[in-house]
């Protein structure tokens, strides 16, 4: 029987923050209490000033094609299949623990787009949207865990992950459903 190497254990939150140092993108990290929403994490967080984040981790309703990671600003309120349309992905729906664990190395309440660095290229696609990566100096996004805050330009951000070989897109969201 052939021997099969395990997977790579999943980057830690310390080995992200060496890899960005690694590539001299300057990136500021705030310990805090587990957050598991965005409510959790407005009370948390203190004066951290730029842009916050969520992510929303999906995958292809009928399993074809590549998971999909969205980073969308925090108080944005989108439907994932008006998500979909917007980024011309097939139907999706919310990805389960086991799925995000396998594709990213993260577990619920701590998707963030530095999960790629656990990610073959091409497995994953990644969508950003358009006001996090031209308005703010500063965006804020889980090290590989829900216990802490990273703060990081939109372009270093975005360097990184094509770093990594990911490709990053940027999109312009629908507007909320009964919204302008």
């Amino acid at each position: 029987m052939p021997d099969q190497a395990a997977p790579p254990a999943p980057e830690t939150p310390e080995g992200l923050l060496a890899r960005l140092a690694a590539l001299g993108i300057e990136a500021r990290t705030v310990r805090h209490a587990p957050v598991f929403t965005v409510a959790e994490s407005r009370a948390l967080r203190g004066e951290l000033p730029g842009a916050h984040t969520k992510n929303l981790f999906l995958a292809p309703a009928k399993g074809e094609g590549p998971f999909l990671l969205a980073t969308l600003e925090e108080s944005r309120k989108v439907s994932v299949n008006a998500l979909a349309r917007a980024v011309g992905a097939p139907r999706l729906s919310m990805a389960s623990p086991g799925q995000l664990m396998a594709a990213l190395g993260v577990p619920p309440g701590a998707v963030t787009p530095f999960g790629l660095v656990n990610a073959r290229p091409g497995t994953v696609r990644f969508v950003i949207e358009r006001a996090l990566v031209e308005g703010p100096e500063r965006i804020w996004v889980h090290p590989l865990t829900n216990a802490a805050s990273t703060g990081l330009r939109p372009a270093d951000l975005l360097r990184f992950l094509r770093h990594l070989g990911h490709a990053p897109e940027v999109f312009d969201p629908p507007p909320a459903a009964g919204g302008p």
